[in-house]
């Protein structure tokens, strides 16, 4: 068991990083799996993978709880204030609505056509190539500040842009922050709002999984999950940190490079496998 929750640890500590950072956390776990392939059943692991998800997304609740929860509804408090923290609720429902029908809808069917290798790294290469390609061109930025200064109707744009996150490789990260750069927003504005984002959907996913796999876990496999997720916790919130800071003054281009080289990763991992099978 303790060799278990040791992989659970590395896996929790891979994805408190990939979940923010634009590179794509199901390209991560793909190589992730080849080296470190947990003893739990198939239906588990996919549950898995969203318990640690959720575990970095609740790093957001912690470091951006100011903004989002009912702190800022204490007596007193302006009603500026309060209409704001509503406000960037009601934009992050608006941005949300549409993944949300479509991952109902069709998720598990996108999941079984296209995670794969191939699908995956062909992702990561191109939007590595558009994070690139936005850098080099140099997009007029229109909207500073806060997450609030997106307006209801650049959330809805923003939202089905995220559509495009349910291709397994693109990263939900990577296509909202894209979609929010479109618009004009800043390289900080468009990350925070992505951050918030993760919030509702990820709390979303979490319970359908949680559903549909039951509550029939084994005291190992609770253990792997709450250990998992612990550590994506702690691991996301310097992770977190460290992404705004770094898109303030250096922008998105390493990361296009980074996913071009880790979808390259992919494929070599995968037709070496298919080489060593034969």
């Amino acid at each position: 068991m303790l060799f278990e929750l040791l992989k659970a640890v590395c896996l929790g500590i891979i994805e408190g990083v990939t979940e923010w950072l634009p590179i794509s956390s199901t390209g991560h776990m793909l190589l992730a799996d080849e080296l470190l392939k947990l003893d739990v059943s198939s239906e588990f692991f996919e549950m898995f993978l969203v318990t640690i998800q959720l575990g970095a997304v609740l790093s957001v609740a912690v470091l951006y709880r100011h903004a989002l929860f009912p702190i800022r509804f204490e007596r007193g408090a302006p009603p500026a204030i309060k209409r704001d923290c509503l406000a960037l609720w009601g934009k992050c429902l608006v941005a949300c609505a549409p993944v949300a029908v479509l991952g109902l809808l069709f998720d598990d069917k996108l999941n079984e056509l296209f995670y794969n290798h191939i699908t995956v790294a062909a992702a990561l290469v191109f939007y590595g190539v558009i994070f690139i390609i936005i850098e080099k061109t140099g997009l007029r930025i229109q909207k500073t500040g806060d997450p609030t200064v997106l307006t209801y109707r650049d959330a809805l744009f923003i939202g089905f842009f995220q559509i495009l996150s349910l291709m397994p490789g693109a990263s939900r990260s990577g296509v909202t922050i894209l979609g929010a750069m479109l618009l004009g927003a800043s390289r900080e504005t468009s990350a925070e709002f992505s951050f918030f984002l993760a919030l509702p959907v990820m709390l979303g996913a979490s319970f359908l999984k949680l559903v549909k796999f039951g509550f029939a876990f084994t005291a190992v496999e609770a253990a792997i999950g709450l250990t998992g997720a612990a550590t994506a916790f702690l691991i996301s919130i310097p992770a977190v940190k460290f992404f705004v800071g770094y898109v303030k003054k250096r922008g998105f281009t390493p990361f296009g490079i980074y996913r071009i080289a880790l979808g390259i990763a992919v494929l070599a991992v995968y037709f070496a496998g298919g080489a060593a099978a034969s």
